[in-house]
């Protein structure tokens, strides 16, 4: 699976079937800082990736 982090660097990891959440949890990143696309498509924490798909993690600014 190819991954797209928040600071646009790229990571290209083992293609087994994974939630979400386990690759976030892998790279150390917390879910509740980042939105996830999936070949072009937002998902849920719980959606699985295997294979060919492009990750993008994008970080979630919040403030005021």
């Amino acid at each position: 699976m190819n991954i797209i982090l928040p600071d646009n660097s790229g990571r290209t990891i083992d293609p087994t079937p994974s939630t979400i959440e386990h690759v976030l949890m892998e790279l150390g990143i917390n879910p509740i800082e980042v939105i996830v696309s999936v070949n072009g498509r937002l998902v849920p924490e719980d959606a699985i990736v295997s294979g060919d798909d492009e990750i993008r993690i994008v970080r979630v600014a919040h403030g005021g």
